[in-house]
Order: structure tokens, then sequence, then C-alpha cells
């Protein structure tokens, strides 16, 4: 706590208003009847492979929408609401599905994977997916999410270093700063599922063919009756392949040899599968991991992004200059998947992440975090739920309080910069949902599955993406904007060609 004071005493007014953040957000798109729709990216969207705004995660009929960096709040929520506006112009009579967990699924072939041209770059992407697909199945692959990326301003790594009395370059103390936030957001992530998991349900069609431990709620809904973010948990974006894989975070070297042999050393199973059948390519390679991105992780250390270049490069060549989280859900009551007071005290708990003491994490450690993730995402709101910590059982709401009560001292500091109250108010209510888990989004999500008139995850789903639509396409979009976006698109188009151009073998 002595340090969190001190480090927040040195830190000018300037370099907490001037945070960067920025958000992705995943949502399928969905006819009417709340079934996956099977049209291709809309060509007002322009290129899913250039745009920068607007592109596809696994599927062709599942958008995400990206942000720029911002370090106003409320710039980074209107720019979101902006693309969202765009795409609901271009959409048709199709809905974004406002929750993390799929809609109604065809069978696993019939899900479309990403199509991105016919350049090495656009089929290399397609092709990964489809090892994905191979791999996991297409239907783990189409739950959404929000990831919010978050950075302090340059001005802050001096002042912090000074503080910490390090030496050596400022890119290598800013690398090693960002491990010190990622060690300690991994112990304490469980606490983002309790406050914003909503998907404590499913649709039947998720778990089609599947073994589950899921309870049945009425005919096509399944749920726990305690559980958080399902997104999360063993049955949700997880790998029991990957369960072999202990990475290290306690500085980039020990994170990019964690995942060394997992890129480059065939894995048995994946050989199996095999690389090609005739000319047609099944995956990128054999190795537990094609590529860094497969590692599923509730944060990512990140390289600012370069055509074609390798995240482990990036990060050897230039450090850490951001992270993502990607344990976030989508918000259902959000018609934009994120609500402000979500990104508030995602900034409270990055700062304090970064700003406390952060010891190495041990093999011992890495396994508690994942039984805590997969226990809380399960069963959290159960009131008698027991996590590790350091070797020993603690209730989640005893940790929950503390790790709240710790940010008080953040929460300050960012209202006195920002002359208001709105991050203590924040974590008044966290408070509140800490010591009544029916103030949650996953209770709330039950709550109003009963209220349906069939009491279906999918009727409310769907109703709420309704409501969403009509709230984005009834607020007025200036022309100027609709005309930005328009050249964004044909930009995009125009950029594929030329890549697709220039490809000679």
């Amino acid at each position: 706590m002595n340090r969190i004071h001190e480090r927040l005493r040195m830190l000018p007014r300037e370099v907490l208003t001037h945070i960067r953040r920025g958000v992705e957000k995943e949502s399928l798109r969905v006819g009417p009847d709340g079934r996956l729709a099977h049209t291709p990216h809309p060509a007002g969207l322009g290129s899913a492979l250039t745009h920068p705004h607007i592109t596809t995660d696994f599927s062709e009929s599942q958008l995400e929408l990206i942000t720029g960096i911002h370090t106003g709040l409320d710039a980074c929520l209107a720019e979101l609401t902006e693309i969202h506006q765009v795409v609901y112009r271009h959409v048709g009579d199709e809905l974004l599905w406002c929750t993390s967990m799929p809609c109604g699924l065809p069978a696993d072939d019939d899900i479309p994977l990403g199509q991105y041209g016919s350049s090495n770059l656009g089929r290399a992407k397609t092709v990964y997916r489809n090892g994905l697909a191979h791999r996991y199945g297409r239907r783990m692959q189409t739950i959404s999410g929000v990831h919010y990326n978050f950075s302090m301003p340059e001005a802050a790594w001096p002042i912090l270093q000074k503080a910490d009395a390090g030496g050596g370059s400022i890119i290598a103390y800013q690398t090693d700063a960002y491990f010190h936030l990622i060690r300690n957001f991994r112990r304490h992530s469980w606490l983002l599922l309790y406050l914003f998991g909503a998907s404590p349900t499913v649709c039947r069609s998720f778990v089609a063919g599947r073994k589950h431990g899921l309870q049945e709620y009425n005919a096509g809904t399944l749920f726990l009756p305690g559980a958080t973010s399902l997104r999360m948990g063993p049955l949700g974006y997880q790998s029991n392949a990957q369960s072999s894989l202990a990475v290290s975070f306690n500085s980039l070297r020990s994170y990019a040899e964690s995942l060394n042999d997992a890129l480059t050393k065939p894995y048995p199973p994946y050989e199996a599968i095999g690389v090609r059948e005739g000319e047609n390519y099944r995956q990128l390679g054999t190795s537990l991991l094609q590529i860094e991105n497969e590692f599923y992780g509730t944060i990512r250390p990140k390289p600012r992004f370069r055509s074609g270049e390798r995240p482990l490069y990036g990060l050897g060549e230039r450090g850490v200059e951001y992270i993502e989280v990607r344990c976030m859900d989508n918000d259902p009551f959000s018609p934009i998947g994120i609500a402000a007071d979500t990104m508030r005290f995602l900034d409270m708990f990055l700062l304090h992440c970064l700003l406390s003491d952060s010891p190495p994490d041990s093999p011992e450690e890495i396994a508690a975090i994942s039984r805590n993730q997969h226990d809380v995402a399960q069963r959290g709101r159960d009131p008698n739920l027991r996590l590790i910590r350091r070797k020993e059982e603690i209730s989640l709401a005893a940790w929950a309080r503390g790790v709240v009560d710790a940010c008080e001292p953040v929460a300050a500091a960012l209202d006195a910069a920002h002359t208001g109250s709105a991050y203590r108010e924040t974590l008044q209510a966290a408070r509140a949902a800490v010591a009544d888990s029916s103030a949650t989004p996953s209770a709330r999500v039950i709550a109003e599955i009963g209220r349906t008139d069939d009491k279906s995850y999918v009727a409310f789903a769907l109703a709420q993406s309704n409501r969403h639509r009509r709230t984005l396409r009834d607020r007025r979009l200036s022309a100027e904007v609709e005309a930005r976006y328009a050249r964004l698109a044909a930009d995009s188009l125009t950029a594929q060609r030329t890549m697709e151009a220039a490809d000679c073998v």
C-alpha cells in the first residue's frame, strides 16, 4: 500500500489524465430469428483484411470493431458507438448478437471461416482459422468478447524508473514494468469475472455432442446457478492441449522461452491433422501453437502492430508497448458491449496492478491462477466459494474486499486528476457487488431470462440485441462521419487489391 501511495504522489496530473486505452469488440452477426448469419462480410464495410476499424475475427459472421487509441474515456466510447452505428447501416435486417456466448448455431462445419481474399496474408489468415477449427472446433471460436488495450503515457516511465532506483534503458524498464503489471493482473483477474462476467447461460446448440456439467434452465437453455462467465471457464474459450503450458510472466525472456517450444516443436495430435490435404491447407503448422495469438491468456503483452511481423519478434525489438486485457465478456446491457464504469474500473485495476508489489510467479502459482479462474467462472456467485492465495484458502468475498480497498488511493488520485468523483463512485459500486452478488451482471442476466415468456437465453439475447439495434439506428450519425467511413471502406478495398496484385509467388 505504501508503494502505491508513494508512486501516485510522484505521478503528475498530466500523466494520470493521459492514460491510453482502446477497445476491440467482437459480435456475431445474426438473422432476425437469432440464428447465425451466413451472409458474407458486408461489402459496404470494406475489406476485413485492411480496414483499420471493422474486420472479422474467427468467422465470416463474427465482426470485430476496433477503436483508435484514446486518452479520453468518453472519446473512446464515442468512437466505438460511431463504429456500431456505421455497421448497422450496412447489415440490413441482421443484428449484432449482444452476448459473449453464441446464438443458435448450425452444425460445426456450417459455421463459415473468415475470408480475406487471395493474397498470401489473406490466405494465411483463413488457414490459421481452419487450423483452429480442426484443433478446437468451430463452436468454441464463435465465443465473443471485449478486449481492452491499456498503456501508460511515455512521461510516466522515467518517473517510475527513478522511484524504483532502476538502471538501464527506459524501454527495458517499461517492459519489465508491464510484466510486473501482468503478474498482478493474473493473480487478481478472477475479480473481473465476478464483477463483469455476463455469460452464466448458453444455448443448448453450443454444447451439442459435447460432454458438459451444465444444468437445464429450460428446454433450450443451459446454465450453472453460480456462474459468472462460462466464456472463461472450461467449456468456454479454453484449450486442454494448452493446459500443459505453464507460461511464466517473470520477464520478456521467460515469456518468450515458455512459448518457444509450443511454437516450434511438433505436437503429435496436431501432426495427425496434417498441414495439407491436396492443394488445401488444413493448418499453418503442427506445433502446439500455430502463431503466438493462439495462446489463450487473460492478458497479453503487445508491441505496436507492424504488418507481417510476428508478435514475439516485435516484443524483442521494441519491448512491451501496451497490454491487452482479454477476459471481459460483452456487456448485454450496453448497446456497444462495454460501459463507462467498466472502463473506469479497468483503469483503476490496471494502475493498481502496475504500482503494487509484484513478486515472481511460479509453476505452483500459475496452476492456482488457472484453478481460481475456472472456479469463479463456474460458481463465482456461490457464497461458499474459496480461492487459493499464496497456497492457502480464502473466501472470494474477503479477497475481493481487499483488492477493492487497495484500489481506493488509485481512485482518489484519478478523481483528483479529472476533478470529479466518478472513479470513487465506480469503486463503491464494485463494493456493493462484492457484498451482494445479485448486483452482478451475471445475476442480472439470470433474472432477466426468468422474465422472458419462455425463460430462454436466446429470447433474452435476441430482445436485447433488437433493443440495442434500435438505440444505435435512432442515434444521429453526422454526414461527415458517414463520409469518412465510406472513404475508409473504399480505401481498404483498394489496399486489398494492391496487396493481391503485389504477390508474385
